[in-house]
């Protein structure tokens, strides 16, 4: 990743002890703060690195792909953009439809290749030239004020990926192999916390997805509220909620709260 130079092996670095904070204040958050805990981190990454916006994305691999499929396979789950104003969101969206069609980009295939379980990838090491002259990258980055980027890929398991794409816009200067360095560093120490936040949608372990009600009341049950207090907390029913409390026991394969949350302390399936 270029020639710049390498973050320093001094604990007492201020880009180090940037990064200890960070991974501190992501562990002070509840696991039912999820969605909080996530869009701190988004946030703290956009100012560590002079960033414009973060993207956070899961993908995906399904079971049976087209034989001939160039993503091989890897489908986008959940996507997630920290400042989604609306030209962004609409590209955000446009990039999601085109992964499902058959005409994907260069910069999306080479996103989803390779096996490696933690890799962090330069826009400009990554691809041609000639690209930078193309469509996709005049839609989905200057269009919207984007110059620039780095990618961070982490698998949770063979079929399971977290995605991190940093922004920079055009009056910012290029991201250097240092700040790829420091972006990964970061993502490495915070492997339980992505563990985490697939959970609380209901991968990784959950026979089906979680849909969004359920979510809400899987996170405040893992915040240690009773179900009763949960239907206020939520302006619903109690059937409602113990309707919803059966079907994420079911989902996830246990039958009480203390089974539930051990799932959030085990090993990466």
């Amino acid at each position: 990743m270029g020639n710049d130079m390498h973050l320093s092996t001094d604990p007492t670095d201020p880009q180090k002890q940037e990064i200890y904070a960070l991974w501190d204040q992501m562990a002070d958050f509840s696991v039912g703060d999820a969605d909080a805990a996530l869009t701190h981190l988004m946030s703290a990454l956009r100012t560590m690195l002079s960033a414009r916006n973060v993207l956070w994305g899961v993908v995906v691999r399904l079971p049976s792909p087209k034989r001939a499929d160039p993503l091989l396979g890897w489908r986008p789950r959940l996507v997630r953009v920290l400042d989604p104003i609306p030209a962004v969101a609409a590209s955000v969206q446009k990039q999601y439809d085109t992964l499902w069609s058959d005409h994907v980009d260069l910069s999306q295939i080479l996103s989803m290749s390779g096996d490696e379980p933690f890799r962090v990838r330069l826009l400009f090491e990554t691809l041609p030239p000639e690209w930078f002259d193309g469509e996709h990258y005049r839609r989905h980055y200057l269009d919207v004020g984007f110059a620039d980027s780095i990618s961070v890929r982490v698998a949770l398991n063979q079929d399971v990926r977290i995605r991190f794409f940093v922004f920079r816009d055009a009056q910012a200067p290029r991201f250097s192999a240092q700040d790829g360095q420091r972006l990964g560093l970061v993502m490495r120490g915070l492997r339980w916390f992505h563990r985490q936040q697939l959970l609380s949608h209901g991968l990784l372990i959950a026979n089906a997805p979680l849909t969004p009600a359920e979510r809400r009341v899987l996170l405040a049950l893992l915040d240690g509220h009773m179900e009763k207090e949960i239907a206020q907390r939520l302006d619903q029913s109690p059937n409602t909620t113990h309707f919803h409390v059966k079907s994420i026991y079911g989902k996830f394969g246990v039958r009480n709260r203390s089974t539930l949350a051990a799932l959030w302390l085990g090993k990466l399936q």
